[in-house]
């Protein structure tokens, strides 16, 4: 026995040099980025400077002042269903890592068995063995591929850039949370701001009954001002319970993003929120390293890519060393004997010849994905800079406009109070004092809308640029 394995060990060295030798064959290709074109040309702006800095570079922490809302994002980072479904993917995709990083290790199975045979008498080993035979086997099979053409190598790459794939899209559902629950928060204090003017609308024009039913009882108006007048009344008091049910809704809506039962939000007030971020877009090539879907979308592309380098070496035969030893004996007692030693070695290549197309297909196939991948990856490139350029056009427009408002409400507020008094001078119609109180309350909810949108443009300009997810 001896005599053997010292013959067979020159053997097995010779095959793995081989082997080794052979791996330096690769004929997989490494992944280079694509150039796009419009790439440079993302950003429909020329309002704003582009240097390497973006606003994506600023921390959710540092971007919100609001104590609250802070408060609130880091809970729904912590809690939200989605975020923990993005957490569970990453876990299988990184077991799915560590397998193709294995690829490279052989392939070892233990085995022990106890075979009972029972013999013909008549035939002729039955009769020497007078019947039946009893064997004992303890063995080991191992088996391993040498990576001739670089298949295994892609196989690895493409199990790590699936894994940063689903790290890519965790970080693409927390820019999305962070900018969900801002813009949740946002819309609950306008909704505040809107329930305040309307309270005060409603305050005020409970007076003005009264006041327009002792006009009536002077003789100075008609009942038609009194019952147009009381209408105006109920009609904001039906707005209220509106904006009531709204609020409502939006505190439930934050409920689910932050990952628990329906409850009562505690809140600051619209007037009170700042964003001074500075506007800073970044040139549009930083998109490719702060945009989590842009950064999923190339890691899509470089898996598609290392899966057509494992198609492609398909078609070239694979060099597979098998090995399988141990201990086999007919009496259990002497199994563990030095002569119930065995080893068989096999080393082989395989190449496919018909196999009904298969390898082709697989190749057709994965040349197709590829492509199919660089253009999701183009068109998501292209996607981010079409948001970023509405996202500030939305924003510049909102602050161009926030002056026209507030100027709007002014004359309105003072249209009204000028017509009551005109009114009840006997010098204006109730018509004109009706009209100029449903325009000022119109323009106050335009003014709160307004600053509703400013604040909510720059949370999207926040998510397109890709921050959020630092």
């Amino acid at each position: 026995m001896r005599l053997t394995i010292k013959n067979t060990i020159p053997k097995i060295l010779a095959v793995v040099v081989m082997a080794t030798t052979l791996q330096s064959c690769f004929v997989a290709k490494d992944y280079v980025r694509p150039e796009f074109q419009e790439t440079e040309n993302l950003y429909r702006t020329d309002n704003l400077p582009q240097d390497s800095l973006s606003m994506a570079d600023v921390s959710w922490k540092d971007m919100f002042t609001d104590a609250y809302l802070k408060q609130y994002i880091e809970e729904g980072l912590q809690n939200n269903l989605d975020i923990r479904v993005a957490l569970q993917q990453m876990a299988a995709a990184e077991a799915y890592m560590k397998q193709g990083k294995a690829g490279y290790f052989p392939s070892l199975n233990g085995n022990a068995s106890v075979t009972h045979q029972e013999l013909s008498k008549n035939s002729q080993f039955g009769s020497f063995f007078n019947g039946s035979i009893d064997q004992y086997e303890l063995t080991g099979n191992l088996s391993w591929e040498a990576d001739i053409w670089g298949k295994i190598r892609s196989t690895k790459r493409a199990g790590e850039a699936s894994y940063l794939q689903s790290v890519a899209a965790h970080q693409a559902v927390k820019t999305q949370l962070v900018s969900a629950i801002a813009t949740a928060y946002y819309q609950l204090l306008s909704l505040d701001a809107q329930l305040e003017v309307t309270n005060q609308t409603i305050a005020n024009r409970e007076s003005s009954v009264e006041t327009i039913i002792a006009l009536k009882d002077a003789g100075q108006v008609t009942q038609v001002a009194v019952d147009q007048n009381v209408a105006q009344y109920n009609s904001a008091r039906a707005l209220k319970v509106d904006l009531e049910a709204a609020i409502f809704k939006t505190e439930n809506v934050l409920n689910l993003l932050l990952g628990k039962p329906a409850s009562t939000i505690a809140r600051s007030s619209l007037s009170s929120q700042q964003l001074d971020a500075e506007m800073k877009l970044g040139v549009p090539t930083t998109l490719l390293s702060n945009r989590p879907d842009v950064m999923a979308a190339e890691y899509g592309l470089i898996n598609a890519f290392e899966m057509t380098n494992v198609a492609r070496s398909n078609f070239y035969p694979s060099l597979t060393i098998s090995a399988t030893g141990g201990l086999q004996s007919l009496e259990l007692d002497k199994l563990l004997d030095a002569n119930s030693l065995f080893a068989t070695i096999v080393g082989g290549l395989t190449q496919p010849i018909f196999n009904q197309r298969k390898i082709k297909t697989q190749k057709e196939v994965a040349d197709a994905q590829q492509e199919q991948a660089l253009l999701n990856f183009k068109k998501t490139l292209l996607t981010a800079g079409n948001e970023v350029s509405n996202a500030l056009r939305d924003y510049n427009a909102e602050t161009e406009k926030f002056e026209y408002r507030q100027n709007e409400v002014q004359a309105l507020r003072r249209a009204e109070n000028n017509s009551e008094e005109l009114l009840q001078n006997g010098y204006a119609n109730y018509l004109d004092l009706l009209t100029a109180r449903q325009s000022a309350l119109s323009a106050e909810l335009n003014v709160i809308d307004n600053k509703l949108n400013q604040l909510l443009s720059v949370v999207n300009l926040y998510e397109a640029l890709g921050g959020g997810w630092r």
